[in-house]
């Protein structure tokens, strides 16, 4: 093309121009609406700050053993967070609290529950955990439910007191879990070793599982009351349950006081006579790493939707509350709880 034609085409541009801008000074130029739908949670709140898209954040709950109540509570706070805030979320089947804390340290999941026991040891590296790097990055959402030290067996054992233990076949938890530290500390207490018994690593479930067949004379359940496996075995067996008391009770809670005095019913599981034992309390936690904004928004809504993880179970019902938050919790609470509750008056 040459220049004499480039400069014909740019002067028939111009004209066009000048009478669509001629055209335009009798009505005004069409404007366009702005958008009459309401922000996306990825937009901004009224304050103008970012507001929190939950869609980018998938939330693992680590849990427990199907046959404990970990797993039932740890899937309402799961359900809570899926189908109630938006977020993509599942409930993890676990070994419990030593499992769980490491699933929290190495970022498979973003929540998990554990005894406070188990979580003081990996917090500060002592005992299961000696040796080991303090797990200062733990931080705590919430106390939930005391669990009980239940040392289970039967009639037809014969075990009475914990030393009737030495030689017999004992299920003290998978290994590392909640329920082997418990049962560690327990056999220390009593100047006791694993040597003086037959024990087997297995969780309560499959513990108990054996003692029906008579494979294992007692095992050690430490859960929220009533326990649907220990439950079970009373309907073809007459229940024990082996108190932790007197002498031995007190060197378990003059070395380790996270545990406290406590009393199985009689009639929580048909027992002869109420048994005497201990408690420790079981916490939800997250690692510091959370951001602060989701860990204030799943903290908010596990309490606007607090019903739904209460009626997961008995326990849940009786012990999860506003509350009962702080109760137990032995670690640091996460910036992100912290502004919740702040929000209420806690401190």
């Amino acid at each position: 093309m040459n220049k004499k034609r480039i400069a014909a085409l740019l002067s028939v541009v111009l004209v066009l121009a000048m009478v669509l801008s001629a055209c335009g000074s009798s009505a005004p130029a069409p404007t366009t609406a702005a958008p009459t739908t309401t922000p996306t949670e990825a937009e901004t709140t009224t304050t103008g700050e970012p507001e929190l898209d939950r869609s980018q954040y998938f939330i693992t709950v680590a849990t427990g053993p199907t046959s404990g109540l970990y797993y039932p509570i740890g899937g309402a706070f799961s359900s809570v967070f899926q189908n109630k805030l938006g977020y993509k979320s599942s409930a993890q089947s676990t070994g419990a609290s030593g499992e769980n804390i490491n699933l929290i340290l190495t970022g498979g999941a973003e929540l998990a529950i554990a005894m406070s026991d188990a979580v003081a040891q990996a917090y500060d590296a002592f005992g299961a955990f000696e040796g080991k790097e303090p797990a200062t990055e733990l931080r705590a959402i919430m106390g939930l439910y005391p669990n009980y030290v239940q040392l289970v067996t039967t009639e037809a054992s014969g075990i009475t007191k914990f030393e009737d233990l030495k030689g017999k076949k004992v299920g003290i938890g998978a290994p590392n879990s909640g329920v082997e530290l418990n049962a560690r500390m327990m056999y220390e207490a009593h100047n006791m070793t694993y040597e003086d018994s037959s024990v087997d690593y297995l969780n309560y479930g499959e513990a108990i599982d054996q003692m029906k067949n008579g494979m294992v004379d007692a095992v050690f359940v430490t859960s929220g009351i009533p326990n649907a496996t220990i439950m079970e075995l009373g309907t073809t067996n007459t229940i024990v349950l082996v108190p932790i008391e007197g002498e031995g009770l007190a060197n378990l809670t003059s070395k380790y006081p996270f545990f406290v005095p406590e009393v199985i019913a009689a009639d929580v599981y048909g027992t002869a006579n109420d048994t005497n034992t201990v408690t420790v309390r079981n916490i939800m936690m997250v690692n510091s790493s959370l951001p602060d904004e989701v860990v204030y928004d799943l903290t908010k809504g596990i309490f606007e939707n607090i019903g739904d993880i209460q009626a997961s179970h008995a326990t849940a019902q009786k012990h999860i509350t506003l509350e009962n938050s702080h109760v137990g919790v032995g670690i640091p609470f996460h910036p992100g709880a912290i502004k919740y509750y702040e929000e209420k008056g806690m401190n």
